[in-house]
């Protein structure tokens, strides 16, 4: 089961392997040709109600399939406000071929008469709350008529995203939805066609453009609404936490606060004046520190630990203290990686390990990266958390979901951009589900890493990196 929000990512991801929505549109409108010819016999009547988006333009695309029905085709609304131009090409191919088209400007005026046959194409998956003129004008038309209702993708007037049904909702009597059902679609008790359009299995195991667009940014938020990270490293490194901290504020966390050592502390602040730095006494994190470092992370919506920590034994037990007692969302890497396995802990870890550190955690690899996610999925769920192993093919799995990132280049096995990676995850786990955050953020330094390749050739650092990391989240085509 997909939400509507879901199936809009794996569309956009079917785009980027090279299968249009277009192409998606006509073999959905064929799909629904095939329904109605379940339904109902040639020369019977059926009346297309479209709306001005794609779950029209599927209808539309169905009406050229019709040709030994009797037709009609109603559009809710001015053909120039027809929202997507593959929906209006479609619309267009109607007009040129002289096909029975109408359209209603004003909802009173809407007309079924006695057809046979209703295909509901008014609203698809994008759309919560009751229904609105003209479509709840529509709706009412259809529920009062005797005509059978086939409804595209979704009943007009249910929330994929919460399968709630709005009370002026089209009561349908047929649903063809298309690549996998949706949220209330099983609770309708009327038949359901799930058809098959041609998206690849890819296009959800794979990290791609689509999944950018679960990024989101309230034009009316306030500092902190958009994450506050707080990144605990350093003692024995100071470039890594800085690193890390950078790639958060990039990734679009609000505000990220390092909590290091504080004979470290000017060293780390002088990477940058963007960094807020809460320093603890010592040259290393040990459980005496534990207490104020968890009442610090108990104010943020991200904790990372590991980057620049080092591997001394009091520092793991510090680390593992902070984590069995920490019950948010929280990114583990670097040395910090070795204690998770043996932690009890209630948070979401997102454990960022290359290859090395996994076999050091317990689990196991292969060069082939099919077996390799195949691997880390059951590590994931063998210790309940998020992992996002990195390698030519980076697999994020949470034990029951796995993706697989392909961007990133031998240019990125330069020190440093595992603390890149770590910060960009942090920001990101700030406002997504940890797997997504995991998934968005391999994805994007990812294809920083080949911009910089691209554009400069091998020898990058992970400096390089932090400029794009903006550009890659957020200038989309």
């Amino acid at each position: 089961m997909l939400t509507g929000s879901e199936m809009g990512v794996v569309d956009e991801n079917a785009a980027a392997l090279g299968v249009p929505r277009k192409q998606l549109m006509e073999s959905s409108g064929h799909a629904v040709a095939q329904a109605v010819r379940t339904i109902a016999d040639p020369g019977e009547q059926v009346v297309i109600v479209a709306g001005r988006g794609n779950n029209g333009g599927d209808a539309l695309v169905a009406a050229r399939f019709l040709d030994d029905y009797d037709l009609r085709v109603l559009l809710l609304g001015r053909p120039d406000a027809i929202s997507t131009t593959i929906a209006r090409e479609n619309w267009d191919a109607l007009q040129h071929a002289e096909y029975p088209t109408e359209t209603v400007r004003d909802s009173s005026a809407l007309d079924l008469c006695t057809p046979d046959i209703v295909i509901d194409a008014m609203l698809g998956t994008g759309i919560a709350g009751d229904l609105r003129e003209p479509e709840a004008t529509a709706a009412a038309a259809m529920n009062g008529s005797d005509a059978t209702v086939l409804s595209v993708d979704v009943p007009s007037g249910l929330d994929a995203e919460t399968g709630r049904l709005a009370d002026n909702a089209v009561d349908a009597d047929h649903v063809v939805t298309f690549h996998d059902t949706k949220p209330g679609l099983p609770d309708l008790d009327v038949p359901v066609t799930v058809a098959d359009i041609g998206i690849p299995d890819a296009a959800e195991l794979f990290v791609e453009q689509g999944d950018l667009t679960r990024l989101e940014r309230d034009p009316a938020s306030h500092k902190g609404d958009n994450g506050e990270v707080l990144v605990v490293g350093g003692g024995p490194y100071t470039g890594a936490p800085a690193l890390t901290a950078q790639a958060a504020l990039r990734g679009g966390a609000d505000l990220v606060r390092v909590a290091c050592p504080a004979v470290v502390a000017r060293e780390i602040q002088s990477y940058s004046e963007n960094l807020i730095l809460r320093p603890f006494d010592g040259d290393h994190l040990a459980p005496p520190h534990v207490d104020r470092l968890a009442d610090l992370a108990a104010d943020h919506d991200t904790l990372v630990v590991g980057p620049g920590l080092g591997d001394h034994d009091a520092t793991l037990e510090g680390v593992a203290e902070l984590l069995s007692g920490f019950d948010g969302t929280a990114v583990v890497d670097a040395d910090a990686l070795s204690v998770v396995p043996d932690v009890e802990t209630d948070a979401d870890l997102v454990c960022t390990p290359h290859q090395g550190e996994l076999l050091g955690m317990g689990g196991e690899t292969s060069e082939d990266w099919r077996e390799r996610a195949d691997l880390v999925e059951s590590f994931a769920a063998e210790i309940g958390h998020t992992m996002l192993v990195k390698g030519p093919y980076d697999i994020v799995s949470n034990g029951e979901r796995t993706r697989v990132g392909r961007t990133g280049n031998p240019g990125m096995t330069v020190g440093g951009t595992g603390d890149v990676l770590a910060g960009v995850t942090g920001a990101l786990a700030c406002v997504q589900a940890p797997l997504d955050a995991a998934a968005i953020a391999a994805h994007t330094v990812g294809t920083v890493g080949d911009r910089v390749v691209e554009d400069r050739g091998y020898g990058l650092v992970a400096t390089d990196l932090l400029e794009e990391i903006p550009s890659v989240l957020w200038q989309r085509e």
